[in-house]
């Protein structure tokens, strides 16, 4: 038997068993996995916010539709190329808290763009403008049809429907089947102006009627007093028919002066573009000798004084040569090239100068 001094050094020499460190281990290493992760996830997403939001070249056109959410703008982006990561981008507004930045309208992106300076152009964007360009010496039916085909814009106005083109214009008069728009001529200001997604037909053209009433007023009102018109509207006659006779700007106040002093003295206009305006849809670029003979409203070598109305839409730089005319003793001209003319006194003279510059070539 083992005395009791041998039992205890026994008890004394059995292992001791080891600490579960283990755990500590893996609890460790998950932290570090965690951190690793937290750390991976924060650089993925600071590259997100500073990286450019697409790697393309060419900016986009977006249409973002009233009550949209930033989450469908979000994959709306992305289906164009334009936004790696959706959702992010929605949680970003929302912590940004600007999620409610969201404009309707049509808008252009830049590729270049960040995600701050993306939730800035949102909020700050401005629609893509269209221009539109109303062309002087052109008909108003011709400038309707131009007006609704352009696009992006909204059709509200059906232009055969005469009568409710005056209504929009304030006119009230006899519509003569022959010359259908010819109530409704010159009625807009020829010049650039711009309009957006969802605009209307009807906006365009009410905006460039207004511009014509406010520049006819003021041309009006800086006007020589001693012109043969009884209205501001045979003023507007006048300047369609400047605007038809002559595209050289410099003569058109001469060409002006040449149709007053016609007037003054009783002399018939004699002015081709009106007997034009007056064959309609007929004419084929050719005015031959019956189209002279025929009397017709526009014939001015048949008519005393103006047509009844314009005969196309004039600039405001023919409104200004129809009200202040060049003062001259000259009552005939013809074209001698690059867009000018000679001027003479009498018919002796304007007839060797067709002989000159039309009937030798």
């Amino acid at each position: 038997m083992m005395s009791e001094e041998q039992q205890n050094t026994t008890n004394n020499t059995l292992p001791v068993k080891p600490k579960k460190s283990w755990f500590k281990k893996v609890i460790i290493l998950f932290l570090v996995i965690v951190i690793a992760g937290l750390a991976y996830g924060y650089s993925l997403f600071q590259a997100f916010i500073t990286a450019p939001i697409s790697n393309q070249t060419a900016p986009i056109h977006l249409t973002i539709t009233p009550g949209s959410s930033v989450s469908k703008v979000a994959y709306q982006l992305h289906q164009l190329g334009f936004m790696p990561e959706p959702k992010w981008f929605s949680w970003y507004a929302r912590y940004q808290k600007k999620q409610h930045v969201i404009k309707a309208g049509e808008f252009e992106i830049q590729p270049s763009w960040t995600i701050d300076e993306l939730l800035t152009g949102l909020e700050n964007a401005k629609n893509i403008q269209y221009p539109v360009t109303i062309v002087a010496g052109q008909t108003i039916q011709q400038t309707l049809q131009m007006i609704q085909e352009l696009p992006k814009i909204k059709k509200e106005l059906d232009i055969s429907d005469i009568k409710s083109l005056q209504t929009l214009f304030n006119i009230d008069k006899k519509i003569q089947d022959k010359y259908p728009y010819a109530t409704i001529e010159g009625m807009l200001l020829p010049e650039t102006y711009h309009y957006q997604l969802g605009d209307t037909d009807k906006q365009i053209i009410l905006r460039a009627h207004q511009a014509l009433q406010a520049k006819l007023d003021q041309a009006w009102q800086s006007r020589d007093t001693k012109l043969p018109y009884k209205s501001k509207y045979e003023a507007l006659i006048m300047a369609s028919i400047v605007e038809k006779e002559t595209g050289y700007a410099p003569e058109r106040p001469l060409i002006a002066g040449v149709f007053i002093r016609r007037m003054k003295i009783g002399m018939r206009l004699q002015t081709d573009p009106t007997v034009i305006y007056g064959i309609g849809q007929s004419y084929d670029g050719n005015i031959r000798k019956r189209d002279l003979l025929k009397k017709t409203a526009y014939n001015t070598y048949k008519i005393d004084g103006l047509p009844p109305t314009p005969i196309a839409i004039p600039s405001a730089e023919a409104i200004q040569a129809a009200l202040n005319p060049t003062k001259t003793k000259a009552l005939y001209f013809v074209a001698k090239g690059g867009g000018e003319h000679h001027f003479s006194k009498t018919l002796i003279e304007h007839n060797r100068a067709v002989q000159k510059y039309l009937l030798s070539k």
